[in-house]
């Protein structure tokens, strides 16, 4: 059932703040890590999601979902906040963990930190292959509460008291872990590479291949563990009054994907079960910010969105229709960035503000990986097609336009195009206003102490070979810092 949004207060019943803590439902969170929306109620994929499937017609699938930043600790900082990671200063990925702390702003405060003052019994946990909940990812940029949540499981709360939970799933970083016998009953027999179907921009090489094709087994795997966790409420009879989002914290870990702000790297699946609360089986193709989360789970449990959290509510009679959702990527681990982009409903905006490092810069963490070895090898024999060693090795344009619609790879950048002219200038207008309305922290680079700080820790972390790439890529990055300021000056 596809509904415009003007109709979704009909469609959609809420709490009231007048209720008590015993009368608002549950609301969980099952989110995974390192996927983009290859799930089947989203794209045709080789990849099985029966339980997914059935939460999408139990409730509603959003076709047009979208992360504010493509990697993990900006990602968690925004959702939990239910603010962009720029307005709050906590884009830079793996940022705040040195002597450099960093603080949440003015009356802005993580969403368990809110539930819980509503009588919320709050967790995050890790789901374990034995099925059981431990201690959950973080990840956040910022300083929080050592008891910001009750525990891991929500089998902790009192009688009849409401629980928001948080379901963490490994997801793309189990890619070749197919090890529990019970996953084996349910999977299929693996995926097979040569039936995968690659994006145009990734070379069709046996490494790329096989790895797409673990990356969609771990699809298959988080799946199933779903299906484990739904199966668990409804046999403890808290089923019909649990409101379960699933969605992911940025696209797959490949060369275009994570890290990167096209649609590979932030495009994401957003499913809502709310049994009696929403209809189901709706279709939303409205553009939505993963952070809208945050504001929607408010609102399912009656309470109020306060005045300064930048996600909105998607259901309900505060709903409102977003015309763009902008994403920003940052400092990710060593590598110093700054990227930003517009989505609207038909193109994408891109603006590179350091054009002059390529997009595949040295990166410890992702020169690791086989599909970026695999470029790398092929880019030495001169094995590459221009179109895409340029696109990876070579300067970036300052700007990058996509019409999705004809274009759904963003392999055709128009923003030389004359006919494109009135469409460019007014997305980077919305960019431009946007930056100043939300006082974008990422307007200048992080200082050397700061960044100092956070390379101290991360430089701990890392001995041997790992240890000496790193410290090359950061004296690399300094280097380039220090020739660009006496540019600039």
């Amino acid at each position: 059932m596809r509904l415009p949004l003007c109709l979704l207060v009909i469609a959609t019943a809420l709490p009231t703040a007048a209720q008590t803590a015993s009368e608002r439902p549950n609301i969980v969170w099952i989110f995974s890590e390192d996927q983009s929306d290859h799930y089947g109620p989203f794209q045709a994929s080789l990849a099985k999601t029966p339980n997914i499937d059935r939460m999408a017609l139990e409730g509603a699938k959003f076709t047009r979902a979208f992360v504010t930043a493509p990697v993990c600790s900006p990602s968690r900082s925004a959702l939990i906040t239910g603010m962009y990671q720029t307005t709050i200063g906590a884009h830079n990925h793996r940022s705040g963990r040195g002597e450099l702390k960093i603080r949440l702003p003015g009356d802005v405060e993580p969403v368990p930190a809110v539930m819980r003052r509503a009588g919320y019994y709050v967790t995050n946990g890790r789901y374990g292959d034995d099925g059981k909940l431990s201690k959950g990812k973080t990840d956040y940029n910022f300083e929080f509460a050592a008891d910001l949540y009750d525990g891991a499981d929500w089998a902790g709360r009192a009688g009849g008291q409401p629980f928001f939970a948080q379901v963490q799933l490994r997801g793309g970083k189990r890619r070749n872990q197919r090890t529990l016998e019970p996953l084996k009953a349910v999977q299929t027999n693996g995926v097979d590479p040569k039936k995968v179907k690659l994006p145009p921009y990734y070379p069709d090489h046996p490494q790329i291949r096989k790895d797409w094709a673990q990356y969609l087994e771990s699809i298959e795997h988080v799946d199933w563990e779903v299906g484990e966790i739904l199966e668990r409420l409804e046999r403890e009879g808290v089923a019909d009054n649990t409101v379960v989002f699933f969605l992911t914290d940025h696209g797959v870990s490949h060369a275009r994907g994570k890290q990167f702000l096209s649609e590979e790297g932030t495009r994401v699946p957003l499913v809502v079960r709310a049994p009696d609360r929403i209809e189901p089986g709706l279709v939303r193709e409205d553009l939505v910010a993963h952070i809208d989360v945050a504001a929607s789970s408010l609102a399912f449990a009656g309470l109020d969105v306060p005045g300064w959290m930048e996600g909105r509510p998607l259901f309900g009679p505060h709903a409102e229709p977003r015309e763009y959702v902008v994403s920003a990527r940052d400092r990710c681990d060593e590598t110093v960035d700054r990227i930003r982009s517009v989505r609207t409903e038909r193109f994408r905006y891109i603006r590179n503000f350091v054009p002059e490092r390529p997009h595949l810069q040295p990166n410890r963490y992702k020169d690791g990986k086989a599909v970026i070895q695999a470029l790398h090898k092929l880019r030495a024999d001169g094995a590459l097609e221009p179109e895409i060693e340029a696109m990876f090795y070579g300067e970036r344009p300052e700007e990058e336009l996509y019409d999705l619609r004809e274009d759904p790879w963003e392999m055709r950048n128009l923003a030389g195009d004359a006919s494109h002219a009135a469409t460019l200038a007014e997305l980077r207008s919305i960019l431009k206003e946007w930056i100043a309305q939300t006082g974008d922290h990422g307007q200048e680079f992080e200082d050397a102490a700061r960044y100092g700080s956070d390379m101290d820790v991360y430089l701990r972390g890392q001995k041997g070979e790992q240890g000496e790439i790193l410290r090359r890529n950061i004296a690399d990055t300094e280097a380039w810092r220090e020739a660009r300021a006496k540019a600039v000056r």
